[in-house]
């Protein structure tokens, strides 16, 4: 056979120079699209879980031949099954109602009588009512959390022995709200005064009594954990509280010792 004929130059018979390639050097020619696989990757694939099937032998000093691999031990028993692991139904399921007459019957059956009904709504009042009355009495079972503690009681104590000028600004303001409908600048300009000198008071009070009821429980109670600022804040609140309207309801005395 002839080989291919190669292109010279006219002046000095070289051939001329190779043009390079203009492919792209990125191209899709190692790119499997549509998961497709090449014959030696599933080759290789399958030489490697037939390798990996295959256990490790161990021989012992005394000859034996057994599975170098650690063997699973069994549950010794079997998986229950999904109807025995959440339960069977107790009873079969109503079918929903086919017309709104069924429903409201259905619902009426639910309800029960009006004397059941009664009754439920009489038991829920004197349930609510039996712990309103437990926890104005300061049972630990029904405070509020911030009111739980031996901490807060030996507060709540100290606060309700005191005779507090902070317990008056609430009927004292609102006695002040009241006169200042009067249509007399004067009087109004003397109420106002009268209130920022009250909770100026208030302020100084209740800086006092903080320190005061921080100090006192440090001495009772020195490994309490509640921080000396959210003693004092819960201190000024129940001390600004009008005394028949604080819950719990006050164990002790105005003057008493503590």
């Amino acid at each position: 056979m002839n080989s291919p004929r190669v292109a010279t130059q006219p002046f000095n018979g070289t051939p001329y120079p190779a043009i390079p390639s203009r492919r792209h050097p990125h191209n899709l020619d190692d790119v499997n699209l549509l998961r497709r696989r090449r014959a030696d990757d599933t080759a290789s694939d399958a030489g490697n879980d037939t390798t990996d099937s295959v256990p490790d032998l161990v021989v012992d000093g005394d000859g034996t031949v057994r599975s170098g691999r650690a063997d699973t031990p069994g549950k010794g028993k079997p998986t229950p099954k999904r109807r025995d692991a959440q339960g069977r139904r107790r009873g079969p399921v109503a079918p929903a109602p086919l017309t709104a007459k069924e429903a409201r019957a259905r619902r009426k059956a639910q309800r029960g009588t009006r004397a059941d009904r009664k009754q439920a709504a009489t038991d829920r009042r004197q349930s609510a009512a039996e712990r309103r009355r437990l926890m104005m009495a300061g049972d630990e079972r029904y405070l509020l959390p911030k009111d739980k503690g031996p901490v807060k009681a030996y507060v709540r104590d100290i606060v309700d022995a005191r005779r507090n000028f902070a317990g008056l600004f609430m009927p004292l303001a609102l006695g002040m709200v009241g006169m200042m409908f009067v249509g007399v600048p004067a009087m109004q300009y003397l109420i106002t005064l009268a209130m920022l000198i009250m909770m100026l008071f208030m302020v100084i009070e209740g800086l006092l009594l903080g320190r005061m009821v921080n100090k006192r429980v440090r001495e009772r109670f020195p490994d309490h954990t509640d921080r000396p600022l959210s003693l004092g804040f819960y201190a000024f609140m129940r001390a600004s509280q009008m005394r028949n309207m604080r819950a719990p309801k006050p164990r002790v005395k105005p003057g008493q010792a503590i």
